[in-house]
């Protein structure tokens, strides 16, 4: 991987500019730029068919100075160790960000779950838990869902972790299903949140809630449920879904100039968020090339899948008419793309801003765990709504005064949040 799309190479050159702006001391800084702790692990999983296969794994604790770790586990054939490291600063600076009581941490898995038995990926999760669970507690590191896992998943992991410790810890992981202390609301709690997100950022500039457009990239866990508060909760318009196909090992363009109907897809969706291109075709959809979704005609383009999707290339054919670009994914866009976006007025949602509803209903649940006592989706939808508007406001202020971008606006109250920690500690 080129240093350019290295994706911790592009967290650590965020941080040098926001650390330049804030003037941070060396020292600061270069506690910042690394992380506090790192697990390499290697997995052997019985398949099936009497094999041994070994997996390779990693979990990362980035900074824990505003509290325990937390961060999801993602299972992908891609995953390296650089993009852990990268995704575990994330979340460090999205926790402070939010200004949740939590650290950063991030946790993968070298895998291609699709064709995996459902056997063997129980076996994996549990493999991947008894080689951490050292590492993990409420208290020190709390895992979550992210890329290809999910309440399943995690089912399994926290009954491992109880296995070994012989003890019930519900707080231990999030994202997990209602019956075993997972939250009301958690399941499209990031989805809901990046359209909170949208819409301050539609009243910022003064644009019209109601039929906005929005062009997406991405229908697994992320982008559908995007895509369905973006037209159930703001009255807006979804025109463009791109996603990967499975079956022909590419993505495809999925549009319709009035919007998509998101229930009708969801009926044709399988659970790694592949769209049925027969069944599409025959309800009126168009398909087109899966990169045609940056050219859409729209208000607001949403990066909901992978990293490094808007290059400085691919950021030159983004349709002049897009006024938003909300960041759902981790580290859809590149340094160069920035300058490119920023140049052109483009308004963006830095990701560890704008997909932070996910850990925030995580937080919630956690609190909820620790209390034994649960609340309503009502109340946690009310909470977040509070939570991500109180952070889109706080990133807007550091905006303003500092004169920069939204980016380094979200990093220097990230930043500043985190530097306060360390400095109390006595780490600094």
């Amino acid at each position: 991987m080129s240093e350019e799309l290295n994706p911790f190479a592009i967290a650590q050159r965020q941080l040098d500019e926001a650390a330049a702006t804030m003037g941070l001391s060396s020292s600061t800084h270069e506690l910042l730029r690394w992380p506090m702790r790192e697990l390499h692990v290697n997995l052997p999983v019985r398949m099936d068919d009497g094999t041994v296969r070994t997996f390779h794994g990693y979990r990362v604790q980035y900074n824990t100075a505003r509290g325990p770790a937390k961060g999801g586990i993602r299972f992908h054939p891609n995953e390296t160790i650089d993009t852990v490291r990268a995704l575990a600063a994330w979340m460090t600076w999205k926790t402070a960000v939010l200004d949740l009581p939590l650290g950063g941490g991030k946790g993968g898995v070298v895998c291609d779950p699709k064709p995996l038995s459902q056997y063997e990926l129980e076996r994996l999760s549990r493999a991947y838990i008894r080689q951490i669970h050292s590492f993990l507690g409420p208290d020190i590191d709390v895992p979550a869902p992210d890329v290809y896992t999910n309440p399943q998943v995690m089912s399994w992991m926290l009954d491992e972790y109880e296995t070994i410790t012989g003890r019930h810890s519900a707080g231990v992981i999030t994202g997990k299903p209602l019956p075993l202390g997972g939250s009301q609301g958690r399941a499209g709690a990031t989805g809901l949140g990046i359209v909170v997100t949208i819409r301050e950022a539609l009243k910022m500039l003064g644009m019209n809630l109601q039929g906005t457009t929005a062009s997406v990239q991405g229908f697994g866990n992320v982008g559908r449920s995007t895509v369905i508060n973006f037209i159930k909760v703001l009255g807006g318009h979804v025109t463009h879904i791109s996603c990967w196909d499975n079956d022909d090992r590419k993505a495809y363009t999925y549009s319709k100039k009035d919007g998509i109907d998101a229930d009708f897809l969801l009926t044709i969706t399988d659970p790694y968020g592949t769209i049925d291109k027969d069944a599409a075709l025959q309800a009126g959809y168009t398909l087109d090339d899966g990169d045609a979704w940056l050219e859409a005609e729209v208000d607001v383009l949403i990066p909901a899948a992978l990293e490094n999707v808007i290059t400085a290339q691919t950021a030159d054919r983004i349709h002049s008419s897009v006024r938003i670009l909300a960041e759902a994914a981790n580290g859809p866009t590149t340094p160069d793309a920035d300058a490119t976006l920023n140049e052109r007025g483009v308004y963006v949602i830095p990701d560890f801003l704008c997909n932070a509803g996910g850990v925030t209903v995580s937080y919630f649940e956690q609190v909820q765990n620790a209390y034994g006592y649960y609340w309503d989706e009502a109340t946690v939808h009310e909470r977040l709504d509070d939570k991500m508007s109180a952070a889109f406001r706080a990133v807007h202020e550091a905006v303003q005064g500092y004169g920069v971008n939204n980016r380094m606006g979200a990093y220097i109250v990230a930043v500043n949040r985190v530097v306060e920690a360390c400095s109390l500690r006595g780490w600094i």
